[in-house]
């Protein structure tokens, strides 16, 4: 596979996070369609949603695939009555990335990334790598340790109790 260079792998190789690709065959359309060609379960696919809170302030958000982000906890977690999904123009912006390829490596400008919990409850995830069809994969924990000041909250209801 020749690797290419985006900015998520290039952070992620220049500080020597664990982690490893995966290239898919063919075009991806979805997460049900991504994680068994991984092997891997729908929530093992990490999804990086991106809000926007205000004009200039953005925030990711780590969901497991299938998992909802509830407007109405993201709203009162950054105690405001407003926010929106970033659009494709602030995305690629305020990321670098295109939608089906965003992850919290090499971001332009730094931004608060919450991480749901029940991804630490895995075993291994994916999440975009900043190219189409190609995914990184790392254990929850190197996730967690690759983001600073990432904020583990509690969003989604498909954590194993």
């Amino acid at each position: 596979m020749n690797t290419p260079a985006t900015p998520a792998l290039i952070e992620l190789q220049t500080r020597g996070i664990p982690h490893r690709l995966f290239q898919h065959n063919g075009p991806v359309d979805s997460l049900e369609q991504a994680a068994p060609e991984r092997e891997q379960r729908p929530e093992q696919v990490v999804r990086s949603l991106v809000f926007r809170l205000s004009e200039q302030d953005f925030v990711m958000v780590l969901m497991p695939g299938p998992g909802q982000v509830p407007w109405k906890a993201l709203r009162r977690h950054f105690n405001t009555s407003r926010l929106t999904m970033a659009s494709e123009e602030e995305l690629l912006a305020v990321t670098g990335y295109r939608p089906g390829t965003v992850n919290p490596f090499g971001l332009p400008q730094p931004m608060p990334v919450l991480l749901d919990r029940c991804i630490l409850d895995l075993p291994e995830v994916s999440l975009g790598s900043g190219q189409r069809g190609l995914a990184i994969l790392m254990t929850p924990t190197d996730l967690l340790a690759a983001i600073p000041g990432a904020e583990v909250v509690d969003f989604s209801s498909l954590c194993s109790t």
